[in-house]
């Protein structure tokens, strides 16, 4: 950053001018193209009022190096950037420099990307949201001397290009993931078992809505907070006498979801915490014939069929019993949930993994969006 600072500091200490996007640049709509006439073998990407382009389409109406904002529609303000030759269509305005030696185009989308939130938040209501032309033509930004913006540029194109090699990464290793996941999961030489030979359906003891409280000791989760945070709680006396008397998950037991997102799996982690009965349940298994971790990874193939012959689809326990599932040998169950558990820190954990890489990248880039692109406006003098 010292570079940049250095710039700012030689070329304008005191702040920059500001001026409307009309001083600077043309705006101009684009011409309306239709549907039928675009398809994915043309050349020419078309856009519009969306947030990416509509098709494609034999001929352009425009030179790359161009900033774009949608006109028209719930994304009219959304601000994007295209490199190459296209077609604008007539939801869409381009913003053309006309002086390059003045400011940089892609200083110019940073600047307006940054401020999109403000540009959506203009949008005239009516039966469709709409940003007029005056209103993009007037609208302010800052012109700090073209070393800086080249400078801003350059920094901002490397976190960018750092956040894409990322994410290419993170798709890369997804599609690794589930070549050996069900490579691993799908041997012809494990055991056929269906899960009635393993274990047995068990859940919690129903408890009452008149037994709830918004507040409390100990949390209930039903079918629509399952994985999620509860909004409802039992008391710790209601809590300890259904836990003693009753089927209870132990630490490690894999709770399925019934009802709604329906073969949603939760590890249990032990903490006090009591579950809907019928729409959350688990297998109580011998962890001789197959580990609760191997299970994990056996559920994610939802091998079980969903009774869908009432009103709502559900996962009844017959279902779940009838289910089939391969288990290999302890040994090798291991040495796969090994396998498959370093794949999906790698590709799923937001604490350690890629999507924690992409996720800090995120930030640092946003920190010096924000920084960067923050200047001090100049006080012209009037010479009248």
């Amino acid at each position: 950053m010292s570079k940049i600072e250095e710039l700012i500091r030689k070329l304008c200490p005191d702040g920059v001018e500001y001026r409307k996007i009309t001083e600077i640049a043309t705006v101009t709509i684009g011409e309306f193209v239709h549907k039928n006439k675009q398809n994915n073998n043309s050349r020419y990407p078309v856009y519009n009022g969306g947030i990416t382009n509509t098709g494609f389409y034999d001929e352009y109406n425009n030179d790359g190096k161009k900033v774009l904002i949608s006109a028209r529609g719930a994304n009219a303000g959304y601000v994007n950037k295209i490199n190459k030759k296209y077609w604008a269509g007539n939801s869409c305005y381009t913003i053309t420099i006309e002086h390059e030696e003045v400011m940089s185009w892609e200083f110019l989308y940073y600047y307006l990307k940054n401020n999109q939130s403000n540009i959506l938040g203009q949008q005239q209501t009516g039966s469709i949201p709409a940003i007029s032309k005056r209103q993009i033509e007037c609208y302010k930004v800052p012109i700090p001397p073209i070393e800086v913006q080249y400078e801003i540029v350059r920094i901002l194109d490397n976190f960018t290009e750092l956040e894409a090699e990322l994410e290419a990464e993170l798709e890369a290793r997804k599609e690794q993931y589930n070549y050996y996941f069900y490579k691993l999961m799908n041997s012809n030489q494990y055991k056929k078992m269906k899960l009635y030979e393993i274990g047995k359906v068990k859940m919690c003891k129903r408890v009452l809505k008149n037994q709830t409280t918004s507040k409390g000791d100990i949390p209930f989760y039903k079918i629509g907070t399952f994985g999620k945070k509860a909004d409802a709680y039992i008391s710790e006396e209601t809590f300890k006498e259904l836990k003693d008397k009753y089927s209870y998950p132990k630490k490690g037991d894999i709770l399925i979801s019934c009802s709604g997102t329906i073969g949603r799996t939760v590890i249990f982690d032990g903490k006090p915490a009591y579950f809907q009965d019928s729409n959350i349940v688990w297998l109580e298994h011998d962890e001789t014939i197959i580990t609760n971790s191997f299970l994990k990874y056996c559920y994610r193939m939802s091998p079980w069929r969903i009774a869908t012959g009432g009103t709502i689809a559900r996962l009844y326990n017959d279902n779940i019993l009838n289910a089939e599932v391969l288990v290999p040998p302890l040994d090798e169950q291991l040495k796969i949930v090994s396998i498959l558990d370093r794949f999906d820190k790698l590709c799923n954990d937001i604490s350690e993994g890629l999507p924690a890489e992409i996720e800090a990248r995120r930030k640092q880039y946003e920190y010096y969006r924000d920084k960067l692109l923050n200047f001090k406006e100049l006080k012209v003098e009037n010479k009248e």
